[in-house]
């Protein structure tokens, strides 16, 4: 009776796909910080003492264009629903609240909205604005 050969197991992992798949989720989380980090574009008012926006997904961006329309981040909310809308996205992720209004939105309008804001029950709530010595964009 001839020996039986013995068969080894490959005991070595392939990292190769590992890799590949680990790629992908890099390039999908790359494009999906780079769309959420677009914004309605507003003309931000200009001020000396201001602090930069934070980042990260701590918070939620509500904009007003020179229209008088409401965005949260880039979705479109009517205005009579806005403290239903707050309430169900915002008070549910206990997150802050950034508000971003054009230059020429009227003042009374902006603080309406905040007072909507705190009604919902949102208990930080940022202004954004720019520093004065910065360049309006689309100036040359």
């Amino acid at each position: 009776m001839a020996p039986r050969a013995r068969r080894r197991f490959l005991s070595e992992i392939s990292t190769t796909p590992f890799v590949d798949v680990m790629l992908v989720l890099l390039v999908i989380v790359m494009v999906g910080t780079a769309v959420k980090g677009k914004g309605v574009e507003v003309e931000l008012p200009r001020t000396r003492t201001v602090q930069s926006l934070p980042k990260g997904s701590g918070h939620f961006v509500l904009s007003m264009d020179a229209d008088g329309r409401i965005f949260m981040d880039t979705e479109e909310v009517d205005r009579d629903h806005l403290k239903e809308y707050l309430v169900q996205r915002v008070l549910k992720q206990d997150k802050a609240v950034f508000l971003r209004a054009d230059k020429d939105v009227p003042y009374g309008e902006v603080v309406r909205v905040m007072a909507e804001i705190r009604e919902a029950g949102v208990p930080r709530i940022g202004i954004v604005a720019e520093p004065e010595d910065q360049a309006a964009p689309g100036s040359d």
